[in-house]
């Protein structure tokens, strides 16, 4: 992937992040791309108070992989670089 490819697949998954950022926010925490692997994978990094809430597991799963998911449909999992791994 060329990085002009990668950089309007992170456009993306930044504009389907920016669906669920308002619900991390209001606790105190947000979450950043970091990269987006060969293999399709979404690595993200935990900020604010998401990276030591015990909740992270279940917002992975069911607030970022799924939105990522349902905005760019080729992208096959997410996992965090400071914490837990889906995919």
């Amino acid at each position: 992937m060329s990085n002009i490819e990668k950089d309007q697949l992170i456009q993306k998954i930044n504009t389907a992040l920016d669906t669920v950022r308002p619900h991390l926010e209001a606790d105190g925490g947000n979450v950043e791309v970091v990269d987006v692997t060969e293999d399709m994978k979404v690595q993200v990094r935990w900020l604010g108070t998401c990276e030591s809430c015990h909740m992270s597991v279940m917002t992975m799963k069911a607030g970022l992989e799924q939105a990522i998911k349902t905005h760019v449909p080729e992208i096959q999992g997410v996992e965090a670089v400071n914490g837990v791994a889906f995919g």
